[in-house]
C-alpha cells in the first residue's frame, strides 16, 4: 500500500510532496477520527500552477495560501467566505495530476490520528459507465481543513463506491445531509433552490455504509425516474416547503422535490419515503 509522509513546512520547509511513499509500520497505538471541514476552494482561489503529477499541499498562512493561489476577484458562490482561520487550521489539498478528459475525480473520505501521526484517506474514481466526457486536460483536486497540528500527515489510498445520496428539508430552516458508503457530510448555509452542493463547506461524519442503507427505503415509482427531475406537489419555500432528494448512481443524477403538505401526486410510497427523509436528517442533525 502506497502512502505519503508530508514533512510540514513549519518543521522541516516542505508544503508539497509526491503521493508516493510508505507508511512506517509503527502505528504508535489506536486511531481515532479527525474532525476536518471540506472547503470548495475553487469558490474564493484559483490554483496558480497546476500539479502535473500526483501530489499534495500543506498550508498553515495566508501568505503560504497566496504563494500558490490567487484569490478570485468576484466570488461564484453565493454565501462562501474566503477567509480561513489559519490560527486554528491548515489547508490539506491532494491533487491527481493531469488526466486527459473529463470524468476523473479525487475525494478525501476520513481522517484518523494516533499518538504519532495523522493519516488522511482518499480515493479516486475515473468516469463512470455511460458518462459523456470531453477531452482535454483536467486536474482533479479536493481541499479540507483540519486542525492545527505537529504531527506527520500522511496520505492512504483506498477505494470507494462513488454513488451517494443528498436528502435536505427547505423552507424556514434549510438542511441538507450527503449520504455515502464512507462518511455523511453536512452542508452548512445552504441557500434554498442553489443546489450545487460543490459550492458549500461541509462537515463530516465518519460513519460506513450510510448510502446503501437508506437506498433500500427509496421507493421504485423514484429509482425508475434515473437520470430524470420531478416535483410532488408544489412545494414552496416561502410557503410550507418541501423535501429534497437527488440520487447519483454512476453517470445519472436524479433530482426530486416532495411538497410537505400530501399532494393528489404523491402516492402512498412517496408519502412514507418523504417522512423516511425528515426521519433521518432529525437523526443526523442531533
Amino acid at each position: 500500500m502506497k502512502k505519503l509522509i508530508l514533512s510540514l513546512f513549519i518543521a522541516f520547509g516542505f508544503s508539497a510532496c509526491s503521493l508516493n511513499d510508505d507508511l512506517p509500520q509503527d502505528t504508535c497505538g489506536v486511531y481515532t477520527n479527525v474532525s476536518f471541514t471540506g472547503y470548495p476552494l475553487a469558490c474564493n482561489y484559483t490554483l496558480k500552477q497546476q500539479f502535473t503529477n500526483p501530489s499534495a499541499l500543506i498550508i498553515n498562512t495566508q501568505e503560504k495560501l497566496n504563494q500558490y493561489f490567487t484569490q478570485n476577484t468576484t466570488n461564484p458562490c453565493p454565501g462562501s467566505d474566503p477567509n480561513i482561520n489559519f490560527t486554528n487550521n491548515f489547508l490539506v489539498g491532494i491533487f491527481s495530476g493531469q488526466t486527459t478528459t473529463t470524468g476523473y475525480g479525487i475525494k478525501i473520505t476520513s481522517i484518523v490520528e494516533n499518538n504519532c501521526q495523522i493519516v488522511v484517506n482518499f480515493y479516486e474514481h475515473g468516469p463512470q459507465t455511460g458518462e459523456t466526457t470531453t477531452p482535454g486536460a483536467n486536474y482533479p483536486s479536493d481541499y479540507v481543513l483540519i486542525p492545527k497540528t505537529t504531527k506527520p500527515i500522511y496520505f492512504n489510498k483506498t477505494t470507494e463506491n462513488k454513488d451517494n445520496i443528498v436528502i435536505g428539508t427547505f423552507g424556514t430552516v434549510n438542511d441538507f445531509f450527503q449520504l455515502n458508503d464512507y462518511n455523511i457530510l453536512k452542508f452548512l448555509n445552504v441557500t434554498t433552490g442553489n443546489y450545487e452542493f460543490g459550492q458549500y463547506k461541509n462537515t463530516a461524519t465518519i460513519k460506513r455504509g450510510e448510502y446503501t442503507l437508506f437506498l433500500k427505503s427509496v421507493p421504485t415509482e423514484i429509482l425508475s425516474l434515473k437520470g430524470q427531475t420531478k416535483t410532488y406537489g408544489t412545494p414552496d419555500p416561502a410557503n410550507q416547503g418541501g423535501v429534497y432528494f437527488e440520487l447519483h448512481q454512476g453517470a445519472s443524477t436524479t433530482k426530486i422535490y416532495i411538497d410537505n403538505v400530501d399532494t393528489a401526486d404523491q402516492s402512498t410510497e412517496v408519502k412514507a419515503f418523504k417522512k423516511a427523509i425528515k426521519d433521518k436528517i432529525l437523526l443526523l442533525k442531533v
